[in-house]
C-alpha cells in the first residue's frame, strides 16, 4: 500500500473514531449531564450516524459509488470506537453488546446519506460542518424536554410436577444456588449478578424477604398479598448505594436513575391433580428518551432472571 492509500485508509478510519471519543468523554462529563448526556437519542442515533458520514467523506468517491461500501465501511469506525472505549475501561461490555445494533445500523444510514452528498458533488465542507455540530444544539434541547417515566411488566411461569406445599416451600425462601445451577443465559453473557438465595422472615403480610444476588445486589422486598399455597406479592427495592461501583455499570444500575423494579407476584394455579402453574411477573420502569429500545432490553433482562429462578424452583419442588 502506498503512502498516499494508507493516508487515505487512516482517514477513513481514524477521524470518525476521534470524533466519536471526543463526543463520548464529552457526553459521560457527569457535571455535565444537564446538558449532554450518554443516555439519549442524541448519542445513541446521531453518533454513529455521522460517524457513517465521515467515513463515506474521507472516501474515494469511486469506492463511494458502490452501495455496499457506503453500507459497510461505517462499520470499521464503530468497532475501532467500541475497542477502544473497552480496552481503557471507558465503557463496560454490556453497554457495548445494547448498543452495538444502534450504532450499526445508524452508521449505515450515515454512510448513505454521506454517499448521497459527495455523488450529487455538493459543497460537501458545509454539509459535515453542520451535521458535526449537530449533537452540540440537539442534546441541550432533548435534556430541556426530559425522559419519558414507562412502566412494564414481565410476565413468565412454569409447570411443575409436586405438590402444592413443596412447590410453594421454595417459592417463599430460596436456598442457596450454585453457579451450575444458574442457566440464566442473557444475564450470564451480559455479566449480571447471579441470585445466590432468597429468606424470608415470616409467611404473611408485612413480611420481609431478602432476595441476594452476587457482587453485593441485594432486592429488599416487603410482602403487600398473602394467600397460603396460592400468591404472594411484594414491592421491590434495591438501593444504589448497597451496590459496589464494579457490580454494574453506572447506566444499567437497578434502582438508579434510568432501570429500577417495583414489584413482584408469585400466582400457584392448580392445573390437575399432579400439575401446578407457578406465574412470577414483575413490573419495572424505564426513564430514558428512547424507551422503546430499552425496553426491549430491560424485558428481556427480567424475563431471563425470572425464568432462571423458576427452574430451580421446578427441579428442586420435583426433586423433593
Amino acid at each position: 500500500m502506498d503512502r498516499q492509500k494508507l493516508i487515505s485508509t487512516l482517514k477513513i478510519i481514524a477521524m470518525p473514531t476521534a470524533y466519536a471519543l471526543v463526543l463520548r468523554l464529552l457526553f459521560g462529563v457527569s457535571t455535565w449531564n444537564g446538558i449532554f448526556n450518554m443516555m439519549s437519542k442524541t448519542f445513541l442515533f446521531f453518533l454513529p450516524t455521522i460517524i457513517g458520514a465521515l467515513s463515506i467523506y474521507f472516501s474515494n468517491i469511486e469506492k463511494v459509488r458502490n452501495l455496499g461500501y457506503r453500507i459497510m465501511i461505517p462499520w470499521i469506525p464503530v468497532f475501532a470506537f467500541f475497542f477502544i472505549t473497552l480496552i481503557f475501561f471507558i465503557e463496560g461490555w454490556p453497554c457495548i453488546l445494547m448498543i452495538l445494533p444502534i450504532f450499526l445500523i445508524a452508521s449505515s444510514v450515515g454512510g448513505l446519506i454521506g454517499g448521497y452528498y459527495k455523488l450529487r458533488k455538493n459543497d460537501n465542507k458545509i454539509y459535515l460542518s453542520v451535521l458535526t455540530l449537530l449533537p452540540l444544539f440537539i442534546s441541550p434541547i432533548e435534556n430541556f424536554i426530559g425522559a419519558d417515566s414507562t412502566p412494564y411488566k414481565a410476565y413468565t411461569y412454569i409447570d411443575i410436577n409436586a405438590p402444592a406445599d413443596k412447590i410453594w416451600s421454595n417459592v417463599t425462601r430460596v436456598r442457596e444456588i450454585s453457579k451450575e445451577q444458574d442457566k440464566g443465559w442473557l444475564t450470564n453473557l451480559l455479566n449480571f449478578p447471579r441470585p445466590v438465595k432468597a429468606e424470608l422472615n415470616f409467611e404473611g403480610v408485612g413480611a420481609y424477604r431478602e432476595a441476594i444476588f452476587t457482587n453485593g445486589l441485594v432486592f429488599h422486598e416487603t410482602v403487600t398479598e398473602y394467600i397460603d399455597k396460592k400468591k404472594m406479592s411484594f414491592t421491590i427495592k434495591a438501593l444504589p448505594h448497597e451496590i459496589p461501583l464494579t457490580t454494574m455499570d453506572e447506566h444499567l444500575v437497578i434502582g438508579g436513575k434510568y432501570f429500577d423494579v417495583l414489584n413482584g407476584t408469585y400466582e400457584l394455579e392448580k392445573l390437575t391433580e399432579k400439575t401446578y402453574r407457578l406465574h412470577l411477573y414483575s413490573n419495572f420502569k424505564l426513564t430514558t428518551t428512547f424507551n422503546f429500545y430499552a425496553s426491549w432490553w430491560a424485558n428481556n433482562i427480567m424475563k431471563d432472571i425470572q425464568n432462571n429462578i423458576l427452574q430451580i424452583e421446578k427441579q428442586r419442588a420435583e426433586k423433593q
